[in-house]
């Protein structure tokens, strides 16, 4: 099982070395406005699940929009430091 922090590096090396198969470097490569298409489709979906799904439902919604929080991060060039100094 993965934590946010175990996630973020997975997501920096797969930045890094430009992996043409990784899901995460073909976003990155279509810009921010298409990360915050993503980031705002997920947090809806992340919202209706918690509304009206169980509780794995919205489990897996939320991972989602964490999954892409991150993505937002790396192509604005922020690492979690940056993020955590606000929480």
């Amino acid at each position: 099982m993965k934590d946010f922090e175990s996630l973020f590096r997975e997501l920096q090396r797969k930045a890094a070395t430009a992996d043409e198969n990784s899901g995460t470097v073909r976003m990155l490569e279509k810009g921010r406005h298409a990360i915050g298409k993503k980031l705002v489709e997920e947090a809806a979906e992340a919202w209706m699940a918690a509304e009206h799904e169980e509780p794995e439902r919205a489990a897996e919604e939320l991972s989602q929009l964490l999954y892409h929080i991150q993505v937002m991060m790396l192509a604005c060039d922020l690492d979690l430091q940056d993020v955590y100094r606000y929480l």
